[in-house]
This record gives C-alpha cells, sequence and structure tokens, in this order.
C-alpha cells in the first residue's frame, strides 16, 4: 500500500493531506485519481509526482512501503 502525499493546490483538490492507495503503479495510480477526483484531475498532468523523492516513469511499482508526492507547480522566484 503507498502512501500518497498532496501538497499546496494538489491537496486543496484533492480534499485530503495524505492518503493510502492500493494501485499498484504509478499510472494506476494517475488514472484512479483523474476518474475519483475531477479537480484533482484538472492539475494533475503539471504536478511532479516523485516516488520516494524521485521522479519515476508511469510503470514505476508502488506497492509496498511507498511513498508517493504529488506536488503542483510553484510560481515564484
Amino acid at each position: 500500500m503507498a502512501r500518497v502525499r498532496y501538497f499546496a493546490a494538489a491537496a486543496e483538490r484533492a480534499g485530503t493531506d495524505e492518503e493510502q492507495r492500493f494501485e499498484t503503479t504509478l499510472g494506476e495510480l494517475r488514472d484512479a485519481l483523474a476518474r475519483e477526483r475531477p479537480g484533482l484531475a484538472a492539475i494533475l498532468a503539471q504536478c511532479a509526482v516523485l516516488v520516494d523523492g524521485s521522479r519515476a516513469p508511469d510503470t514505476a511499482a508502488i506497492d509496498g512501503d511507498i511513498t508517493v508526492d504529488v506536488l503542483p507547480p510553484f510560481a515564484g522566484g
């Protein structure tokens, strides 16, 4: 089971800061989130999604003791 953490606008649109998910790949997680949370789906493609602190392909396994961070684009200087 993956621990998914949402930050800033992603947390607002997901309606939570953190949750446990049962999908087994990053692609499955992205698809499930887009289906379940249309507000999050609107920005998910622009979000950085990190698996244990690193970018990963949609084929990356996320089962087991994995942390997935969903970070929306940040503005600033």
